[in-house]
């Protein structure tokens, strides 16, 4: 009996001392590595359930970490969508997207790369940075921004950078700095390393478009992909005269609109990819050497979705699904658990993550939610029922457009063109094919979310910077 409860007594201070050690754990300050894809839909994703793409250390990141399921960015267009990465704002808060000037200097300032290196943080960006701001350079401790070559209107416009006397793909180039980086960085303070793949973007005055290494030749050489739901005409017929004419319609010319073209574009795709993926595994091996994996958290996201010739487009840039979904995985080696959460979230939630999992106090003009609690298998107190989505660019070949998302329903309108509004019951109709807009049985819903989008955008645009940042307690941005 005495052994017993000895037996006991010692197996109860073994488990208080190892939740101890997790708690102490959360509280050192943990390195971070924030990779973000260009073009990667959510479902690009072997995880999500393709089971065509090869990503077996993405696959493996969101088994042993934190996936988020209904992950989303607040404007499907490269620019915007990565200032709102640094800022943690909406477009209609930093104003920043294509032919705007340069971001601000109030924005950037409570940018997360310019708070970590202020608060200890040994900082590097290798990548395409993608927005326009004079002091970039000097927010990192490390710093090379790069983008696919538009002089070159063929290969060379991923083959420019050179690893010695090699000239390598950019995705290897990120790879290699990516590695050069941590084997580098000081071990007497944390670091947070920003990627920036370019791929799998294609090279748009390439004629081939999607540009991989030779060593993924054979991927998927023996296979056939599948058509893409909704590619009959009547879905692009449905479609406002403006898409119909613009560059979703061009450049699916370009990528999709023969059979050949189509196979070779998705298996570019795929392969580009699956090239990230292997730089992502040569990553992660070399934090095991350097006996640090397990104290770092590495965020994985997409910069925007995609169409991959659904409705006879490509590109980005409109309110569907297919534009606004991205994956994100999040793991931090020190909770040891895994979860599926389905919740929505959205890219400026990862800024005050990064922020949170640091240590530092969020600026309270941040439009986020940290998703650290999910870490913890617990929720945040705030999480949204409805999402704003933008896209302000005021360019005709890309209408712009704003939607409002819940979990059941998506209402979305054109901003600058007279076209109908759209509204979609998504938990009958994912693909979004039913417009129910005109249907008055449904006409206290949408009124319902053409006021909320109403408001969002209104508060949204209120924060916005005028001499200085308006406190957040004047501004009603609750989701």
């Amino acid at each position: 009996m005495k052994k017993q409860t000895k037996l006991i007594m010692l197996t109860l201070t073994a488990a208080i001392a190892v939740s101890c050690n997790n708690k102490m754990d959360f509280d050192e300050k943990p390195n971070i590595i924030f990779i973000l894809t260009d073009d990667q839909r959510w479902d690009a994703l072997g995880y999500a359930g393709n089971e065509i793409i090869q990503t077996p250390e993405m696959d493996k990141l969101a088994g042993e970490g934190v996936y988020f399921e209904k992950a989303f960015v607040t404007t499907p267009i490269c620019a915007a969508s990565r200032a709102s990465f640094f800022t943690g704002l909406y477009e209609r808060t930093h104003g920043y997207t294509f032919q705007q000037g340069p971001l601000k200097d109030a924005y950037f300032n409570i940018s997360y790369p310019r708070l970590l290196k202020e608060n200890g943080y040994y900082s590097g960006f290798f990548g395409k940075f993608g927005v326009n701001y004079k002091d970039a350079r000097h927010s990192f401790n490390v710093f090379d921004s790069y983008d696919r070559n538009g002089k070159y209107p063929n290969r060379k416009g991923y083959y420019y950078k050179t690893i010695g006397s090699d000239t390598v793909h950019l995705t290897r180039y990120t790879g290699y700095q990516a590695q050069d980086f941590i084997k580098n960085a000081p071990a007497d303070q944390p670091f947070c390393l920003s990627l920036s793949f370019s791929a799998p973007h294609t090279h748009d005055n390439a004629p081939e478009q999607y540009i991989w290494q030779p060593q993924s030749d054979k991927l998927h050489a023996n296979e056939t992909m599948p058509p893409p739901p909704l590619a009959e005409d009547q879905y692009f017929d449905a479609l406002p005269k403006e898409v119909k004419e613009g560059f979703n319609r061009l450049r699916w010319t370009w990528r999709f609109d023969t059979p050949e073209k189509y196979q070779h574009s998705v298996k570019g795709y795929y392969r580009m990819i699956n090239e990230i993926d292997h730089e992502i595994g040569a990553i992660r091996n070399l934090l095991e050497e350097k006996g640090i994996a397990d104290n770092t958290v590495i965020i994985f996201m997409g910069d925007n979705g995609y169409y991959l010739g659904e409705r006879q487009l490509a590109g980005k840039w409109l309110m569907h699904d297919n534009s606004l979904r991205v994956p994100l995985i999040i793991f931090d080696p020190r909770a040891k658990k895994h979860r599926d959460v389905q919740d929505m979230v959205i890219n400026i939630d990862v800024t005050k993550t990064i922020v949170d999992l640091a240590g530092i106090e969020a600026p309270k003009e941040y439009q986020g939610i940290s998703l650290v609690p999910y870490l913890q298998r617990e929720k945040p107190e705030l999480v949204r029922d409805k999402l704003l989505f933008e896209h302000l660019w005021e360019l005709s070949e890309i209408p712009s457009s704003e939607a409002i998302r819940t979990e059941k329903w998506k209402y979305l309108r054109y901003r600058l063109i007279d076209t109908p509004e759209e509204l979609y019951l998504l938990e009958n109709d994912p693909l979004e094919t039913n417009n129910l807009a005109t249907d008055p049985a449904y006409n206290d819903v949408l009124e319902e979310l053409r006021t909320e989008c109403d408001r969002q955008a209104d508060n949204y645009t209120k924060a916005k910077l005028v001499s200085d940042f308006t406190p957040a307690d004047q501004i009603d941005l609750t989701f």
